[in-house]
């Protein structure tokens, strides 16, 4: 059945223990594949939950592979791809984000680099998780890579309409993405406006730089942060890294109890 797998399931009964979680996002060009396995020691020891890796045009081939061999070697927690091009594929992972870019102009992003990739994708094992990825301006590379035309932030109910018909076509996740290095996440109105339209979990990407950023949009009621930027910053300062982190998972526990969705 889509969206039954193990990691899917631990997703939905961490979500039901604690109501907001963090996942770390882990580019594979942005730092050696050693450094990445150093972050994925850290980011569990400071209450992460997953890490994703991709999200970069050259997240693939052998530097894709090693990363995530590192990221497991130094951590437990799940590993989910997160697909940057048809090629960010790879067999040592738990899970990908299968996902369509909804609000693309072009046709590509949201069922051709899917029909492309579902074999390869069978071949190799990996847990699928149907996944509606929403383009929320400014959008920056990812929205204009994928020819996206944004969602304007002040329409919450436009990504709320969005997330609703991808639940529908059988997505098990829905992701608001501002694009990485965003100044700030999907505005709270629109997270808590798709939220109460959807069932399956929200996830909120791009702009969550801080612990104010995760804990406003946890409490608007998403169900999961992407950390990404935040941590690759700090990369070389694993002290550092380790403390923003503890910040970051912190205020979403406290925004998870206060959540008003």
């Amino acid at each position: 059945m889509i969206a039954q797998g193990k990691v899917y399931k631990g997703i939905l009964k961490r979500l039901e223990e604690k109501r907001g979680l963090v996942f770390t996002v882990i580019d594979p060009p942005n730092q050696e594949p050693v450094t990445a396995g150093k972050i994925a020691r850290i980011v569990e020891d400071a209450g992460v939950d997953a890490i994703c890796v991709g999200g970069s045009v050259g997240a693939q081939g052998e530097l894709l592979d090693q990363t995530i061999l590192q990221i497991k070697d130094n951590s437990s927690l799940p590993v989910i791809l997160f697909p940057g091009n048809i090629a960010s594929v790879s067999k040592h992972a738990d899970a990908i984000y299968f996902m369509s870019m909804l609000n693309s102009l072009d046709p590509y992003y949201i069922t051709g680099a899917q029909i492309a990739s579902s074999a390869p994708i069978k071949k190799t094992g990996l847990e699928v998780i149907p996944t509606s990825y929403i383009i929320v301006a400014p959008g920056r590379a990812v929205g204009w890579v994928g020819r996206a035309q944004p969602i304007p932030r002040d329409l919450p109910y436009l990504a709320g309409i969005t997330a609703l018909a991808g639940q529908y076509m059988g997505s098990g996740l829905a992701i608001l993405e501002s694009g990485g290095g965003a100044s700030e996440p999907a505005p709270a109105e629109m997270i808590a406006y798709t939220k109460k339209m959807i069932d399956i979990p929200l996830i909120v990407a791009g702009g969550i730089k801080n612990e104010k950023f995760a804990y406003d949009s946890i409490r608007a009621g998403a169900d999961i942060v992407h950390v990404g930027t935040a941590i690759e910053a700090q990369s070389t300062n694993f002290a550092k890294a380790k403390t923003v982190m503890e910040k970051i998972v912190s205020s979403v526990a406290k925004g998870a109890k206060e959540k008003s969705v």
